[in-house]
């Protein structure tokens, strides 16, 4: 797999994470827990978007 279309397959997955999060936090009765575990994830794909692309 090519550096470019890793990239955007951390992207990808980076938005689908993105949409999920906005949807669970709109949802009542969510766990802060949950949603925490989301942002964490979220953050740590940004990183590594941000990491590759700079080696790039």
């Amino acid at each position: 797999m090519s550096l470019s279309s890793h990239l955007e397959q951390l992207k990808k997955k980076h938005e689908i994470l993105s949409e999920k999060v906005e949807a669970v936090q709109r949802a009542p009765g969510t766990p802060d827990l949950q949603i925490a575990e989301l942002k964490k994830e979220k953050l740590r794909l940004k990183e590594e978007i941000a990491r590759l692309s700079v080696d790039a």
